[in-house]
């Protein structure tokens, strides 16, 4: 009777032990949700975890029962001991599978497989980059997007006590037009707990050319978002949706409805256990339902701007830059290696966004071989071929000409301005607000125009390329006007006094800005004119005025 108590007791010993350490594993993967997936690195974490914790318990088990002297409880512990050393073995064997993965999935053995993650197509600047469309250049980076973000946040009285911008700030193409959405987060855990049953009440979009921002209400509210606590925190949601998906960076983006979702790439690997990530599935998650549909990335609608996270294209181009001789010549000889610049900008084309960086030499030189632009819906990435400065230097060129101001230069984008490659940059006092915008020829980046506003910027830089001669596109996109002046008009923009004439023999209005033709103020109506200018709509550009 007493051995049946003895065994009872180490039978119910047994199950609260194993009871704990389910307990244990359950709270450890609902903290840190890991993927049920032999490439998910969190995964073997968490397996190895479980183990060690077993181990642990187990051996302080085995501890207790070595003190005691009867025989019965000496066979229990040499069973216990077994148990232990099982438990060891697993969690050796585990460790030597995750190192040898982590070790086989590296590029240091797959160097070719690894270089043709991505594969760039070689395009033409000239038939590729349209000239300039004023409607889709983001003239905003993300900090100057929070500033706005902020500002729109503290008019709102009602929500301001309650609830803050996320620093999201995801940049898509929204009808047309390049915009930066994020939505509010709750203020702090009280406030989630007072205001989660209805959920966050609005996103906000800020139009990247126009700066407008727009603080845009949710009726149902986003009951699904990273600042919530439990089950509706969207990365657990997502885990118990799919448990086996490994997920990289989210973005929140909206519908052409305005409804918003979160777009969730899964992480493929392609080398190994954990080597050559890229992209293979991406579910759409409405933040307002909950309702999630995965899908191949062939098949993401068109409305979606950011299946590939621009980190992750950045780096499949490095590897296919720096690996095209091998890895060993990557690390030593480095010949023929090319990286992309450190830094990047996004680029609306074509209802898409994509990612624009430049490509220079593993040398550290402060040139460009090119530049690619990658798409981050379809990884469709392109290459041109367009030597130059790199950005940095062309950033520091833009500031040297506003030195005695001490604005900042934002990382450029790369715009077709009259057949010229050319970096166009914002320039920031120091409160983060925009104040000068600056045209930096690639080829040439001595050659830099400022003005207060891009088509300010865009006249002076023309009328530059026309002087120094530097581009035949540029001229040949000049053309000459002549005739009797039908009616002329002043005007003031941004300080400067315009004027603007109509001709008898044309009905374009011509664009004569005063203060670099002072001659203008001799004509009237009736007079005859003659002019070079650059095409446009609705107003031409007058770049030089024959007396």
């Amino acid at each position: 009777m007493i051995k049946g108590n003895k065994f009872q007791k180490r039978s119910g010993g047994r199950l609260k032990l194993f009871l704990l350490i389910l307990i244990l594993a359950g709270i450890y993967y609902y903290v840190t949700i890991p993927a049920i997936n032999i490439h998910s690195e969190g995964f073997w974490v968490f397996v190895i975890m479980v183990l060690a914790v077993s181990l642990l318990v187990s051996g302080g088990k085995a501890v207790h029962m070595q003190s005691l002297s009867e025989l019965g409880e000496l066979k229990e512990h040499i069973k216990s001991r077994k148990s232990l050393k099982v438990i060891f073995l697993a969690m050796i064997a585990v460790c030597v599978v995750y190192g040898a993965g982590s070790i086989l999935s590296s590029p240091v053995i797959n160097a070719n497989k690894y270089q043709r993650l991505l594969e760039p197509v070689t395009g033409s600047f000239s038939e590729d980059i349209q000239p300039v469309n004023y409607s889709q250049i983001p003239l905003l980076d993300k900090d100057s997007a929070e500033l706005l973000g902020n500002r729109k946040m503290g008019s709102m009285v009602d929500m301001v006590s309650q609830f803050e911008v996320s620093s999201l700030y995801s940049q898509i193409n929204y009808k047309g037009r390049p915009v930066r959405v994020t939505p509010l987060v709750y203020a702090s855990p009280v406030k989630w707990f007072t205001n989660q049953k209805n959920g966050i009440p609005a996103y906000i979009t800020i139009d990247m050319a126009t700066q407008n921002t727009e603080l845009v209400k949710v009726p149902q509210g986003i009951k699904y978002s990273e600042s919530e606590y439990f089950n509706r925190n969207i990365y657990r949601h997502l885990r118990f949706h799919y448990p086996t998906y490994m997920f990289d960076q989210l973005s929140f983006e909206v519908d052409e409805e305005g409804t918003p979702y979160w777009i969730c790439p899964v992480k493929k690997f392609t080398i190994g256990l954990f080597g050559g990530q890229t992209i293979g599935k991406v579910v759409l998650c409405n933040a307002v339902t909950g309702e999630c549909e995965s899908m191949d990335v062939a098949d993401c609608p068109s409305w979606v701007d950011r299946v590939y996270p621009a980190d992750l294209l950045v780096a499949m181009y490095d590897y296919h830059g720096t690996l095209k001789n091998g890895f060993i010549n990557s690390v030593l000889g480095q010949k023929g290696c090319l990286r992309t610049t450190e830094g990047y900008n996004y680029l609306a084309v074509d209802d898409d966004v994509w990612v624009y960086t430049g490509v220079t030499s593993v040398s550290g030189d402060r040139s460009n071989v090119g530049f690619v632009l990658m798409n981050q819906r379809t990884k469709e990435t392109k290459y041109y071929e367009v030597a130059g400065a790199e950005e940095f230097s062309a950033m520091d060129s833009a500031e040297g000409q506003v030195q005695n101001l001490g604005y900042r230069a934002t990382f450029p984008l790369l715009l077709n301005i009259s057949g010229e490659p050319t970096y166009f940059i914002a320039l920031k006092d120091n409160a983060g607000l925009v104040k000068k915008y600056a045209m930096v020829n690639i080829q040439k980046y001595q050659n830099v125009a400022i003005g207060d506003t891009v088509a300010a910027c865009e006249k002076l830089y023309v009328k530059m390329l026309r002087d120094s001669g530097s581009t035949s596109a540029s001229q040949g996109e000049l053309e000459k006007a002549q005739g009797n002046i039908r009616r002329i008009a002043q005007g003031v923009v941004d300080g400067n006094t315009h004027f603007y004439i109509v001709l008898d023999n044309s009905e374009f209005i011509f664009d004569v800005p005063l203060v670099e033709y002072m001659e203008i103020i001799k004509y009237e109506e009736g007079d005859y004119v003659s002019f070079t200018y650059v095409p446009g709509e609705p107003v031409c550009t007058v770049l030089s005025l024959e007396q």
